[in-house]
């Protein structure tokens, strides 16, 4: 691992932490979506299944598979990570909350919905402030 390998992997592993919160946030929001339509979430396995199966959820998928290819990335220890895993995952959050890319609408939505909610309001700040700080 070379110096600049563990700064990007340093300030990535940051971001992946910020999302991770920021994706809690609106998992959180979409509960609640859920449980004011259907009723109570009776637990963590049931919650689980609904994230997994039901349509009420489906719109986080986009930002749950982005994260789940930072973690790879992140994970992959035999990878010098470089600048370029920065712009690329600048490029790929820039896609998701791109109102020009129809690919991500429903997670725009759902988005949108969520933002009045304090928590997601906070932890999008972070995540937003963790990517600035990134050096591209």
């Amino acid at each position: 691992m070379t110096a600049s390998d563990a700064a990007v992997r340093t300030r990535l592993t940051a971001l992946a932490t910020a999302l991770r919160h920021f994706h809690s946030a609106l998992l959180d929001f979409a509960k609640g979506e859920y449980e004011f339509l259907h009723g109570p979430v009776k637990g963590p396995f049931e919650l689980y299944s609904l994230v997994i199966n039901h349509p009420s959820f489906q719109w986080l998928r986009p930002l749950s598979g982005l994260m789940a290819t930072l973690d790879e990335v992140l994970d992959a220890k035999d990878t010098t990570l470089t600048p370029q895993n920065v712009a690329d995952v600048r490029q790929a959050l820039g896609l998701l909350f791109a109102e020009t890319d129809t690919r991500f609408a429903d997670f725009r939505a759902g988005y949108a919905r969520a933002r009045g909610e304090a928590r997601v309001r906070e932890t999008e700040a972070r995540w937003r402030e963790t990517l600035n700080s990134l050096e591209a």
